[in-house]
Parts: structure tokens; C-alpha cells; sequence
């Protein structure tokens, strides 16, 4: 009977020496030893492959049923890059800066830096630093979106003391400046702000239409989805449609970027399989490519463009800044309780608009703490999008689309 259970202990210890393999979802595989008594939970992993021989997770936990991985699991793990792994989860992902990274379908709009600048310059009065430090923040530092970079009549901004008043205030402004209600102002604390806490808030609104309204095509595939809607040039017998696409470059039908003209100030660009990592690369290279570009810069006659329809409604908490302690230049001790963003974009063939909100409420912590055949312009798999005013350097909206049933 000893010998048995001798035996039996001796075959558990070994189970428990033996190295089991985890296959990350490239296809790599590494053996970690485990132990048998725990479970553990680390972020960003998207999902380790069932090969028959490992188990299956799912998810951004690693539940390793019943097994805790040790640390050199997670490092490796955690070095992979996972930045263009696709969303699975059908949402659409916001990022707060043009120098985030970004994965398929993202937007950003600059409402949400103009605040921030606020909150530095006229709060802090210096850069906002949490401990340990967060890259979005330290992007957010760099205001690579100023008011410099949109037009005066096309935003309102107030910072105040938080209190009743101030939202009445706020109310009552984009009403009078935009027509518009908020949608952001009532989920914020504000029956119990102290005379010490702040309130950061602004409204982007723009309207454009194009000189001629473009005409409808046909429902048609978008990569590999189908019936999505598009306008476009199919016909255009006047010219009148082509004068208002400029080509900024054109490799082929798969890799080119055009530009929409309106009778506004504003352009719209749209690139076909953008180059880049962050918005900011992917409209430094369209720059650089337009500039090299020596092909025909309007559309010919027989060309055609296509265009999906968009359209985007966006609410989103920053959690990654919110309760995060910081100071200002004075010395005072201060935490974001709340931070919010909108942001609503449609085109189509008449035209876009789009409204974006940002607000965050900022409270004081207690002192305890050319090609030779006919071009196509089909703008029907993933492409990148960016609103700029005429005669900016800046763009004020941008958007990297890969499913456009998540925009339609």
C-alpha cells in the first residue's frame, strides 16, 4: 500500500515538472512550467489556439484552467505584438492622440486633446504626469492638436469651477452657438463639487456639402462584406463630379489617396491600404507620397470612384486617465474623477457632419493623499479617412476602417 501511494506522489511530481506548451496565435509555440493549484489573469492576449495537444482560451484574461503560468510566460507573452490583432468584439475603438497606435477600425477626434491642453497649460501650468507614467499621456503632453488647427466658429470651449451654474452655462452657449444639447453633461457628479474642482468642456461641430452632390452606386462588397452602401462617379457626364476629386497619388487601384472638395473650407481625404502605425504616420506619408506623385491629379473621363457610406456614434469613458493622481505647478494634488468623449461622423454623397463633446471633471485630493489603362477609385476594403481645414498642417478627425458594417 506504501509503495502505491509512493508511487502515485512520484507520478504527480513528475506531471508537475513536465513543461506544457502554449501556442500564441502566430503559430510560435513556448513550454513554461505550471503548477496546479491557482489561477491568474493578465491582459492582452487575444486567444491561445486549441492545436489538439494545448487547451483553449479566450479573451483578454489567461484562465489556464486551474494552472497559474509563472511570470516568464506572461513577459513572453506580453512581447508579442498583438497591436494589429483584429477586434473581434464589434466595436469601434476611439484613441485620444494622432500618435496612439491604432488597430483596425479606430477613430479619433481632437476634442478630447484640446481639454487636455486646457487642464496643462491653465490648470497645471505644466505637464500632467501620473505615477508610473502612461504613454497616452505622454502623447497627450505633446498637443499635437492645438485650437491653432480649427477654425474659431467650429468649436466651444470653457473651463470653470464645477458647479450647477457652469453646466446651465455650458448649456446654454451650444445652444446658442450650435443649436445642440449635450450628451455628456448630465453623467457627471455635479450636486457635489467643492469650490476646489474644475471642469474642462468643449463642443466641435461641423457641416460640409460637396458643390455637386456625387450620385448613388450601387450596393456592392466592401472586402468581404456584402450589400454595402456607396456613392461615387459612375456616369458624371458634365465633369462636374470629377473636378471635385483631386488624386494625391495613385500606385494602383488597391493603393491611392484622393481628396473630396466642398463648397466649405474643409477636405476629405481617403486613402486606400494606409502605411502606418498611428493616424499621424499615415497622413505624414500620404504627404510625402502626394509630393512624389507625378501622375494626372483629377479624375479622366471613364474613371470611377466609390465611396462606402459612413456613419459613426460614438460614446466613450477614458477610464485609462480617470483616478490617477497628478500635480499641478503649485503643488496641489489633483485627480481626473471623469472623462468623456462623443464623437457622431456621417458622409455620404451630399455631404458630412460631425459633432464631437469632451468633458472631464478634475477634483483636488484630500492633502492626506499614371497609369496607361483607366484608374479605379474604389474605396471598398480598408481605408484611412481625415477631415482637415483648407490651409491647415493638422486634421481634426481621423478614422482607420476595416469592417464597415461597424459605420453603416
Amino acid at each position: 500500500m506504501k509503495k502505491k501511494v509512493i508511487i502515485i506522489i512520484l507520478f504527480i511530481l513528475i506531471l508537475l515538472l513536465i513543461p506544457i506548451p502554449f501556442k500564441l496565435r502566430d503559430g510560435g509555440s513556448t513550454e513554461y512550467r505550471a503548477i496546479l493549484y491557482s489561477v491568474t489573469k493578465y491582459n492582452r492576449l487575444s486567444e491561445i489556439v486549441d492545436d489538439g495537444t494545448t487547451k483553449y482560451i479566450s479573451g483578454t484574461e489567461i484562465k489556464v484552467l486551474g494552472f497559474e503560468v509563472y511570470n516568464d510566460v506572461v513577459e513572453s507573452i506580453e512581447g508579442e505584438d498583438n497591436s494589429k490583432i483584429e477586434d473581434s468584439s464589434g466595436k469601434i475603438s476611439t484613441v485620444l492622440t494622432l500618435e496612439d497606435e491604432i488597430q483596425a477600425d479606430t477613430i479619433w477626434c481632437g476634442t478630447f486633446q484640446l481639454i487636455w491642453n486646457d487642464l496643462k497649460n491653465d490648470l497645471a501650468k505644466q505637464d500632467i504626469v501620473f505615477s508610473p507614467q502612461l504613454e497616452v499621456v505622454e502623447n497627450l503632453n505633446k498637443e499635437t492638436f492645438t485650437i491653432d488647427d480649427i477654425s474659431e466658429e467650429s468649436y466651444y470651449k470653457k473651463i470653470g469651477t464645477t458647479s450647477i451654474e457652469l453646466k446651465e452655462e455650458i448649456e446654454n452657449a451650444i445652444k446658442e452657438k450650435f443649436n445642440e444639447t449635450s450628451s455628456i453633461l448630465d453623467d457627471f457628479d455635479w450636486e457635489n463639487a467643492r469650490p476646489e474642482d474644475y471642469f474642462l468642456y468643449v463642443m466641435l461641430k461641423k457641416e460640409f456639402e460637396f458643390e455637386t452632390e456625387f450620385e448613388e452606386v450601387e450596393n456592392g462588397k466592401f472586402g468581404e462584406y456584402d450589400d454595402i452602401e456607396f456613392f461615387g462617379i459612375e456616369t458624371d457626364e458634365t465633369g462636374s463630379l470629377r473636378s471635385q476629386v483631386q488624386v494625391l497619388y495613385y500606385d494602383s487601384k488597391d493603393n491611392f489617396a484622393i481628396k473630396l472638395k466642398t463648397k466649405q473650407n474643409d477636405e476629405v481625404i481617403l486613402c486606400k491600404n494606409p502605411e502606418g502605425n498611428t493616424f499621424n504616420e499615415i497622413y505624414q506619408n500620404i504627404l510625402t507620397k502626394q509630393s512624389e506623385y507625378g501622375g494626372e491629379e483629377y479624375l479622366q473621363e471613364g474613371e470611377l470612384l466609390k465611396i462606402p457610406n459612413i456613419k459613426i456614434d460614438e460614446k466613450n469613458e477614458i477610464t485609462e486617465v480617470e483616478n490617477k493622481s497628478f500635480l499641478f505647478s503649485n503643488g496641489d494634488e489633483y485627480k481626473i474623477s471623469k472623462a468623456l468623449q462623443t464623437i457622431e461622423f456621417e458622409l455620404d454623397r451630399k455631404g458630412g457632419r460631425i459633432t464631437s463633446e469632451a468633458g472631464m471633471m478634475v477634483q483636488r485630493q484630500s492633502i492626506e493623499f499614371e497609369p496607361e489603362e483607366k484608374r479605379e477609385f474604389f474605396i471598398d476594403n480598408t481605408f484611412a479617412i481625415f477631415l482637415v481645414e483648407e490651409e491647415k498642417d493638422t486634421p481634426y478627425f481621423a478614422g482607420f476602417i476595416n469592417d464597415i458594417t461597424k459605420f453603416q
